[in-house]
């Protein structure tokens, strides 16, 4: 990100505005309702700020701009329409080590203001860089309308009960569970309603509850599909359950960009495994599961695509119900899904493809596929992990009867930002395979609808197919 999201304590303490119009008063109020000293710097003022000043609410120097009219400030705004002005402003604050905004001019700035939700104290601010202030605007606006009015009064609520919280549950997972439920509870929806009579009561009676069962240690576990890879498929419900989880156990090929949506102060422990090298056995995440649950630990398990499908959530569901864990299972989009979607291509297609069928490539080299059903010509197959498998699964369509001009699709890392999609036949796949030097994870999609998929990130070799 280019610039730090922070919060600044301006109580009492000076900022100085060069210009008195209407665009200067806007970040003028911003800075009032802060508390800070405002010392406005212009040789006329608008209307309103006249007021301000006849008020004694801003202090008033009827004067051109110097830099000397910046000592002691600790922010600067400079908001005239004079471009030489604003530099000049700039420039000396910069000299200054102070920061500067300078409106509607990035360049200048070092600091800018963002959008702002204000539920005080509860306070959420939108920025885009400078960039697009009218998109900061507009999610303001969405972020407004999701806001309860009375927002405010649960937070100062919730600050008057804080140590007294933190005395009760001083375990803090216990504690950030009392106040998960809390802002969800009965008690919250009272305040939020406005009927703040008989709050106090019922928070006592929740937190003796709370206290009283603090020492029964009592956990659960996440099993979460987390989709393909983009994070924009993530359900609300995988995004709710990320928050809440106190430790989060994550498959390798589940990237940063989910992994960010859980709690900043939620343990990470890396389960995943490679190809061929399995650092971490199903025995010892099932293990690790149980005891994470047990120790009174809200655990997410953190899968990519959907966790019963070819992702051994359904052993570790067994597990854990023969513990007498409690288990939530989030479905996920299946990568096969979500690949195919990305790529372009519908699975199901009248005149084309009657049935579907999702494959694991690991068990391709055993004896336990049907090879001859998965050649049915108006039958789609997806291949899960199969880059590995190419050569074998090409090898074993043709020998079952399925042409070689059948038309297959590479869905290499489907729905990131570096996906590659290829497109070739079944008899030619082999070569533009290696030629790829796919990684994980790739799907294959072998069927008439393949045909359909859209290429990204492989023109080279699809001229080099075409041409063959």
């Amino acid at each position: 990100m280019d610039y730090l999201p922070i919060f600044v304590d301006l109580r009492d303490r000076l900022v100085v505005v060069i210009g008195g119009g209407v665009v200067a008063q806007r970040k003028i109020e911003h800075l009032l309702k802060a508390h800070a000293r405002v010392r406005v710097v212009s040789p006329e003022l608008c209307p309103d700020l006249a007021l301000y000043r006849d008020q004694g609410r801003i202090e008033y120097r009827p004067l051109l701009f110097s830099p000397a009219q910046l000592e002691g400030a600790v922010l600067v705004v400079a908001a005239t329409d004079d471009i030489s002005v604003n530099d000049a402003v700039s420039v000396a604050a910069r000299e200054r080590g102070v920061l500067v905004n300078v409106v509607d001019d990035g360049p200048r700035c070092t600091f800018i203001f963002p959008a702002i939700v204000d539920r005080s104290p509860l306070i959420v601010a939108v920025g885009t860089a400078g960039s697009s202030p009218t998109l900061a605007r507009r999610v303001r606006t969405q972020i407004e309308a999701l806001l309860p009015a009375r927002l405010g009064g649960l937070a100062d609520f919730a600050a008057r009960w804080r140590e007294s919280v933190k005395k009760a549950l001083p375990d803090l997972p216990q504690r950030l569970r009392f106040w998960d439920g809390f802002f969800t509870g009965p008690v919250a929806t009272g305040v939020l309603a406005g009927n703040v009579a008989g709050a106090d009561d019922s928070m006592r009676a929740a937190l003796e509850q709370a206290r009283s069962a603090a020492g029964e240690a009592r956990g659960e576990v996440y099993l979460i599909g987390v989709g393909p890879g983009d994070p924009d498929l993530l359900t609300l419900r995988a995004q709710q359950l990320l928050q809440q989880a106190d430790v989060i156990l994550h498959d390798r090929l589940v990237p940063e960009s989910i992994l960010g949506r859980a709690r900043r102060d939620a343990e990470r422990i890396n389960v995943g495994k490679t190809p061929g090298h399995h650092e971490h056995t199903q025995d010892y995440i099932n293990q690790l599961l149980v005891e994470q649950a047990r120790s009174g630990r809200r655990v997410a398990r953190v899968k990519g695509g959907d966790p019963f499908i070819f992702g051994r959530g359904g052993e570790e569901l067994a597990v854990l119900r023969a513990a007498g864990i409690p288990v939530v299972v989030v479905p996920g989009i299946t990568a096969g899904l979500g690949a195919a979607a990305s790529a372009g291509i519908p699975l199901t297609l009248r005149g084309l493809s009657q049935a579907v069928t999702f494959v694991t490539a690991t068990g391709a080299q055993g004896g336990s596929l049907n090879w001859a059903a998965l050649a049915h010509p108006q039958h789609t197959v997806v291949f899960y992990m199969s880059a590995a498998q190419i050569d074998h699964i090409t090898m074993k369509l043709i020998e079952h009867g399925l042409p070689g001009d059948q038309p297959v699709a590479l869905l290499e890392r489907a729905t990131w930002p570096d996906e590659r999609v290829l497109k070739s036949t079944l008899a030619d796949l082999p070569r533009l395979a290696h030629a790829a030097k796919l990684q994980s994870p790739t799907l294959l999609v072998i069927g008439e609808v393949a045909a359909l998929a859209q290429v990204r990130g492989f023109i080279d070799l699809q001229e080099q197919s075409g041409a063959a």
